[in-house]
């Protein structure tokens, strides 16, 4: 579907910022357990277990929607590139930060807002003006803030870190190329199962460590947390706007602050408190003071 109305334009925008904002808890909460069994698992193992959970999981809630009826369509070039490009930055991102403080790897991945609304425009035309792009920095400053990364700690890992985030980018790009008729469950599908692959490949050339109940019941655990935030993500990047979607991936970080408070006790700092009140000021701007004046025909019904 496509809008031709200013109406039509901010539902498919509500739609995709809500859309991502769930996928961003999602995957905090699936980052949080996998960097837990991380310690104690080889991480291309841990990574091909999620993957077999989560391509399960996701291949049975295709098979409810009657979405398996489409299954040629995984064959689709784009599907496939986009499933490429999603699988190596998974693969490089949880390398880095197996490496990193995850402050410094959550800061450097919060990057690909600045990417994604550069390639919105170059790809896509969109018009974005300046109080979006003065906001999109707001929100990274906030994002610095909170994290308050450590310049001892950005070594070789940090460059691989921001390897996978513009491998993460270029995969949002792809979503949005891909053909409007092709289920948006499948290509959440192709994605996990093309994760997989790929860490069964790299785990022949890593010792396999026999897992305990704890360790599979936390992936299987981390597999529901990664499969809603693949589709959440798919969702919200073939709706709306770009530039102005992206930008709500910032909202993981305040999710993050809430995870760490419940779980681990952590209570932000001043300057993290800054970043916050940053981030959440720049949201609202996006969202409501940054629309443009005309819309442009580029939004997707939810399938």
């Amino acid at each position: 579907m496509t809008t031709d109305s200013p109406q039509a334009l901010r539902a498919a925008n509500r739609r995709g910022v809500l859309a991502m904002a769930g996928g961003m808890a999602s995957f905090v909460a699936n980052d949080t357990l996998v960097k837990y069994v991380s310690q104690s698992l080889p991480s291309s193992e841990l990574i091909f277990l999620r993957g077999v959970f989560a391509s399960l999981l996701l291949l049975a809630v295709a098979h409810a929607m009657g979405a398996t009826r489409q299954l040629r369509s995984l064959a689709d070039r784009r599907v496939v590139v986009r499933a490429l490009l999603d699988s190596f930055a998974t693969v490089t991102y949880l390398t880095s930060l197996f490496h990193l403080p995850i402050a410094n790897a959550t800061a450097i991945n919060m990057a690909t807002p600045l990417f994604i609304t550069l390639f919105a425009v170059v790809a896509f035309r969109e018009r974005v003006g300046a109080g979006r792009w003065l906001a999109i920095a707001t929100g990274f400053t906030g994002v610095l803030l909170v994290v308050q990364p450590t310049g001892a700690a950005f070594n070789a890992y940090a460059l691989l870190c921001l390897g996978g985030t513009l491998l993460h980018a270029s995969r949002d790009l792809m979503t949005r190329l891909i053909d409007r008729r092709i289920p948006s469950i499948l290509i959440t599908f192709s994605t996990a199962l093309s994760v997989t692959l790929l860490a069964a490949i790299w785990g022949i050339f890593q010792p396999w460590q026999a897992p305990t109940w704890q360790h599979v019941g936390l992936l299987a655990a981390a597999s529901v947390f990664l499969s809603g935030g693949y589709f959440l993500l798919t969702v919200s990047m073939r709706a709306g706007e770009m530039s102005l979607i992206a930008p709500f991936r910032y909202t993981g970080l305040l999710f993050a602050v809430v995870l760490g408070y419940l779980v681990w006790g952590d209570v932000p700092n001043a300057l993290a408190w800054a970043g916050v009140a940053l981030l959440v000021t720049a949201g609202l701007y996006i969202l409501h003071g940054g629309r443009r004046p005309a819309p442009e025909p580029q939004a997707e019904a939810v399938s």
